[in-house]
C-alpha cells in the first residue's frame, strides 16, 4: 500500500511540530510538508498530490474553515482545534475527524486509522434483545424496537414506536448492554438508536416527531461516528 501524504496547516509552530513527530511515527503515513498560511497551502495542494490535510480552524488570514471550502474535495481534512464549537461545521463540510488541542497520539492514531479503512471491528452482536424489569415484572424489548432512552432522575424511559417504558435503572448499567455500533449517548439525558435517526441538524437530532438535543461533551463523538457511516 502507498504511504498516505500528509500535510499540516497550522499557524502554530509547536502544534506543527507535534503533528509531525506522530505522523513519523505512523509507517504508512508520510509527512510531506507544513505551511503556517491558508493561502500558501491551497496553492499547494492545487499543484500537488495531497491525501491529508490536518488543518487547524483558527488562522489569521483565511480559516480553516475557508480553506476546506476552497479546495472542495482534493483531499481528506482532519480539522484540529482548540474550541469544540466547530463540529458541526467540521461534520457539514465532510472533514473525516475533527481533533481538539491538545491532540494526544492515541486520538491521532484512532483518527488516522479511520483514514486508512482499518478501524477497529465494530461491537459483535450476540442478542437483539434486552430485559428489563418494570413494576413488578421482567419485560424482553428488541432493540430494533427502541427509538431512543431518555434519562429521568432515577429512571429510565425506553421509547418504541408503540409504548414508553419506564424502568428504575441508571444510564451506566443499561448502555453496556447496548451495541455499541448501533446506539449513542448524546447527552446527559439521551441515547438514541443510530438507525432511528431522521434528521441532523446543527445540534439537534430528530426521530419521528421528537427532537433530541445534542450535549456539547457528547457532539464530537456523535458526529464522528455519523461522519464515518456518510457516503
Amino acid at each position: 500500500m502507498d504511504k498516505i501524504r500528509c500535510m499540516v496547516v497550522d499557524d502554530e509552530p509547536l502544534a506543527i511540530e507535534i503533528l509531525e513527530e506522530y505522523i513519523n511515527k505512523v509507517p504508512w503515513l508520510s509527512f510531506v510538508g507544513s505551511f503556517d498560511k491558508g493561502v500558501e497551502a491551497i496553492e499547494y495542494i492545487n499543484k500537488n498530490t495531497i491525501d491529508l490535510l490536518f488543518l487547524d480552524i483558527q488562522m489569521p488570514d483565511l480559516s480553516g474553515i475557508q480553506v476546506a471550502q476552497l479546495i472542495g474535495k482534493k483531499c481528506n481534512v482532519i480539522f484540529t482545534t482548540a474550541y469544540n464549537q466547530y463540529a458541526v461545521v467540521g461534520f457539514e463540510l465532510e472533514a473525516k475527524d475533527y481533533l481538539l488541542k491538545p491532540i494526544s497520539f492515541e486520538r491521532f492514531l484512532k483518527s488516522v486509522q479511520r483514514i486508512k479503512g482499518s478501524q477497529e471491528p465494530l461491537q459483535k452482536e450476540t442478542d437483539d434483545f434486552v430485559f428489563v424489569k418494570t413494576e413488578y415484572k421482567t419485560k424482553k424489548i428488541r432493540l430494533s424496537d427502541i427509538l431512543y432512552i431518555e434519562g429521568m432522575k432515577d429512571y429510565l424511559r425506553i421509547v418504541t414506536p408503540t409504548e414508553k417504558i419506564m424502568i428504575l435503572q441508571s444510564f451506566s448499567k443499561l448502555l453496556p448492554t447496548l451495541p455499541s455500533n448501533r446506539f449513542s449517548r448524546v447527552h446527559k439525558s439521551f441515547v438514541i438508536a443510530l438507525d432511528a435517526i431522521d434528521i441532523i441538524e446543527k445540534s439537534k437530532v430528530k426521530i419521528k416527531e421528537q427532537w433530541i438535543p445534542i450535549g456539547e461533551s457528547y457532539k464530537e463523538g456523535f458526529l464522528n461516528e455519523i461522519q464515518r457511516r456518510t457516503v
